[in-house]
């Protein structure tokens, strides 16, 4: 199933790993683990964010995908089953 995960980074933990160099190598191991069709990374309220659309082949995949953001940069996580145009469209001729 493809997913969105939202995740809104805690800004001194990622100060932190700016400073001390472990950001990108996160973000480097978190994109190798995700394997994502899509990323972007923005400020949203306040916090530094990204956006990340991956298929989540089994529920089980959660905490391996949303642990690390959890636990290492306290940050604020939300998944959210999402479709791309042939996804809608199918959908919708299924209704009638």
């Amino acid at each position: 199933m493809r997913v969105l995960l939202k995740a809104q980074l805690d800004t001194h933990k990622t100060n932190e790993a700016i400073r001390d160099g472990t950001l990108p190598k996160r973000m480097r191991t978190m994109m190798e683990t995700l394997r994502p069709e899509a990323a972007y990374f923005t400020a949203e309220g306040g916090c530094r964010t990204a956006l990340i659309v991956f298929d989540l082949a089994d529920p089980s995949g959660i905490p391996k995908a949303v642990e690390p953001l959890l636990q290492d940069l306290d940050a604020k996580v939300d998944l959210s089953p999402v479709m791309d145009g042939e996804d809608l469209a199918k959908g919708l001729a299924a209704l009638g």
